[in-house]
């Protein structure tokens, strides 16, 4: 309402002091349209059952709210200078021109104030994003640190290369990664860094000797998720990422997305939305 006062007076200056009374009125008009409009999107909107959903219903229903509500306060304003206003001002008939000059700054001032919160709270989410990185990170270097109970009967290797309890079927550690083809890997399930999709191979990246190599095998994703289900600390991070969370050397986290730096090669994996939650809980129950 201040800004159709500056921008717009429509012969404000010529009631003195009954131009705030005016100002407030409009102000109850406004606020009682925005009312109306959110009553009318509760039936127009409906809100998700499932909170991974919440950003995306936000933003529809704040398009949704402008749509509607923009409109109907311009010609509520408009409709109030006609009826109210034409005593000493000609100019505030209803018409064509008066409205879509109302719509046009009602706009302009509800984009300007949308784009201040959305900045005020997109600037709090990072924070609180960044926060959650470095907890995350400090749960990472614990789980690194902490002390793995052995197999039956076994050992701890030493932590440049400590082996971890494995499932059956692997012994010291070390795992068989078989393509569809006669082509295999063996390695210490210690010295995987990570496993990338490419195409219909899978590229094998692990130390050996104290360097980084790399071994492709004619196999899908899905087959070495399955040969690997049974070591906790490798999990999927993206649709064609298997990480081993073990030689992750920090999480950052740069322009909204969510990666994991690796150790010996300094390659960054991105992390998926879908696949995050399993991240985190992974690092959590190690």
């Amino acid at each position: 309402m201040v800004a159709l006062a500056v921008f717009k007076p429509f012969g404000l200056d010529a009631w003195q002091w009954q131009a705030y009374v005016h100002l407030v009125a409009l102000g109850v008009i406004g606020f009682t349209i925005c009312m109306m409009t959110d009553i009318i999107l509760k039936y127009v909107v409906k809100m998700p059952r499932s909170f991974k959903k919440g950003v995306e219903y936000i933003i529809h229903r704040n398009l949704w709210f402008q749509f509607v509500n923009t409109p109907l306060v311009a010609l509520g304003i408009c409709l109030y200078r006609h009826f109210v206003l034409t005593n000493r001002v000609a100019g505030n008939q209803l018409s064509i021109v008066n409205f879509l000059e109302t719509l046009v700054i009602i706009a302009f001032c509800s984009f300007a104030i949308g784009l201040y919160w959305r900045f005020k709270f997109r600037s709090k989410y990072l924070a609180m994003e960044l926060e959650e990185i470095r907890l995350l990170n400090e749960e990472l270097k614990e789980m690194q640190q902490a002390p793995l109970s052995p197999p039956e009967g076994g050992t701890i290797a030493p932590s440049a290369s400590r082996t971890i309890e494995a499932p059956s079927g692997a012994v010291g550690g070390a795992i068989l990664l078989r393509g569809t083809t006669n082509e295999s890997v063996t390695l210490q399930i210690s010295h995987l860094l990570f496993i990338e999709a490419v195409g219909n191979y899978v590229k094998v990246s692990h130390l050996r000797d104290d360097k980084v190599h790399i071994d492709m095998l004619r196999a899908t994703m899905k087959q070495m998720e399955e040969t690997l289900q049974g070591y906790p600390m490798i999990v999927r991070c993206h649709r064609a990422f298997l990480v081993n969370l073990c030689q992750v050397e920090q999480i950052i986290s740069h322009a909204g997305s969510t990666q994991l730096l690796i150790k010996h090669c300094h390659e960054s994996l991105p992390v998926s939305r879908s696949n995050m939650a399993q991240v985190k809980s992974a690092i959590n129950n190690i």
